[in-house]
C-alpha cells in the first residue's frame, strides 16, 4: 500500500480557531482516488516544529502533502522549513514572480514587496502551478517520499490537488482501482436502530458497513475493494429494504438537489413561506436550482393547523405555482408544515424532543422535515411520517 499523509500547519489550524476543512475535502477525495489517507498531523507556525515533522514523516511515508504556510507574511513557514529539513538554499522562482506581478497589475493593483517571499522556493523543489492565487506551490523528494507544498486557500488548494497533484501521482505511482463506496442517507431512524437492524446482514468478506451520523440525517457506506463490487451490489438491495422509506437519497447528490430535478422533469413549479427555518429552505432549493416560485420568510407568529395549510393554499395561489411549502412558527414545542398540491393541501403538526440542539441545528431539522414531506408526496406516499426525535401531533387535508 502506498502511505499517503498530510500535514497541516498552523497555529489558527492548530489551536482549533479555524475548522480544517481542506483535511477533511483532501481525505475524501484521496479515498475515491484508490489512496486513502494514512495519517494526519497538524504542527503549529514553529520553524523548529516543521522543520522536525518534515524529517520525521519522510522517513515514514510514501507521500505527504503539506498544506498552508505559503502566504507572504513572517508565519509562513513552509518553504524555509523545507529547505531547512533539505539542507539547500531557498531561490527565486523567475517565472512564478512575473506570474505574481502580473496577477496584481490584471486587477490594477502594485503587488508589495512582501509578496516576492512567495516566489521563494528550495533549490531542489520543482514548481507546482497555482492558477488561481499568488501562492507559489512547489514539490520536492526528502528521504523515501515526495513532498507537496500547496496554500491554505481552500480554493487554491483543491484545484492544486486535482489538476496538478494527482496527475503526477499517476505518472509516477501505479494506483489502485478506486474503492467501491455505495452511499445512502437516511432521516428520522436513529444509528443505533439502524446498526441492529443491518449488523445481522453477511457482508462480503472485505467489505465495510460504515455509519455518519450529523443531525438530522444518518448515512450508510458500504466500502470495499474494487473486485468485490458484484458481490456488494447484491446485498445492497438488503440494506435497503432495512432503511426503508426512511432513505431520503441514495449516492452522494443531497436531497434538495434531487428534488430540484424531480420537480423539473414534472414540470412543477414550488413556492416557499417560512418563520421558524427563517429561509434556510429556499436557500438551500435556490442552491439547488429548483423551479421556484415567490417566496417569502414570514415574522414569527402563532397559527392553527388550519390555518397554516390555508396560508399554503394561499401562497400557492399568489405565487401562481402548483406547489407551496410553508414551515410554521415554534410554539410550545408544536410546529406546523403545511404542503399544498394539485391534489390537495396537507398539514402536520409536530412536537419537537430535540430542544438539546442549538437553534441552527432545529432549523436543519424542520428544513428537511419539510423536504421529506416533499419527497414523500412526490413518491405517492402519505406525507406523514414519526422520526424518532419528531411526534406528529395532528395530520389534517383541506
Amino acid at each position: 500500500m502506498i502511505k499517503v499523509e498530510m500535514l497541516s500547519t498552523g497555529d489558527e489550524v492548530l489551536y482549533g480557531q479555524i475548522v480544517d476543512t481542506n483535511a477533511a475535502w483532501l481525505a475524501d477525495y484521496l479515498f475515491n482516488q484508490g489512496l486513502p489517507m494514512s495519517r494526519r498531523n497538524t504542527v503549529g507556525d514553529s520553524l523548529e516544529d516543521l522543520i522536525a515533522v518534515l524529517k520525521e514523516r519522510s522517513e515514514q511515508a510514501d507521500i505527504l502533502i503539506v498544506n498552508g504556510g505559503l502566504g507572504p507574511t513572517s508565519d509562513d513557514l513552509s518553504a524555509l522549513a523545507a529547505a531547512r529539513a533539505a539542507g539547500v538554499e531557498l531561490v527565486e522562482h523567475k517565472e512564478w514572480l512575473t506570474h505574481m506581478e502580473q496577477f496584481f497589475s490584471d486587477r490594477g493593483r502594485v503587488m508589495a514587496p512582501s509578496n516576492r517571499k512567495q516566489a521563494l522556493i528550495p533549490a531542489n523543489s520543482e514548481m507546482v502551478d497555482n492558477p488561481v492565487g499568488t501562492a507559489c506551490g512547489f514539490a520536492m523528494t526528502l528521504n523515501r517520499c515526495l513532498i507537496f507544498f500547496t496554500p491554505g486557500v481552500p480554493s487554491e488548494f483543491k484545484v492544486m490537488v486535482d489538476k496538478q497533484i494527482m496527475p503526477r501521482l499517476r505518472e509516477r505511482f501505479t494506483l489502485p482501482e478506486p474503492p467501491v463506496c455505495l452511499r445512502l442517507t437516511t432521516f428520522g431512524r436513529s444509528e443505533s436502530e439502524l446498526a441492529q437492524s443491518l449488523d445481522p446482514l453477511a457482508l462480503p468478506a472485505g467489505a465495510v458497513m460504515g455509519y455518519r451520523s450529523s443531525m438530522p440525517i444518518i448515512e450508510l457506506k458500504l466500502t470495499g475493494p474494487a473486485s468485490l463490487r458484484k458481490a456488494m451490489e447484491a446485498v445492497w438491495p438488503q440494506v435497503q429494504r432495512v432503511a426503508g422509506e426512511s432513505v431520503i437519497f441514495e449516492g452522494t447528490e443531497g436531497l434538495p438537489a434531487q428534488l430540484a430535478e424531480r420537480l423539473k422533469a414534472k414540470g412543477l413549479n414550488i413556492a416557499i413561506g417560512e418563520r421558524f427555518t427563517a429561509g434556510l429552505l429556499c436557500q438551500q432549493l435556490s442552491n439547488a436550482q429548483a423551479p421556484l416560485g415567490n417566496s417569502s420568510v414570514l415574522s414569527p407568529v402563532s397559527e392553527s393547523l388550519s390555518e397554516t395549510a390555508e396560508r399554503a393554499k394561499d401562497l400557492a395561489a399568489q405565487a401562481g405555482c402548483d406547489l407551496a411549502l410553508v414551515v410554521g412558527s415554534i410554539n410550545d414545542d408544536l410546529l406546523n408544515f403545511a404542503l399544498h398540491t394539485p391534489t390537495g393541501t396537507q398539514g402536520l403538526c409536530v412536537k419537537f424532543n430535540v430542544n438539546r440542539h442549538g437553534l441552527r441545528v432545529r432549523q436543519e431539522v424542520c428544513a428537511m422535515m419539510a423536504l421529506n414531506m416533499l419527497r414523500r408526496w412526490l413518491n405517492g406516499w402519505d406525507v406523514a411520517a414519526e422520526h424518532g426525535w419528531i411526534n406528529i401531533v395532528e395530520a389534517i387535508e383541506i
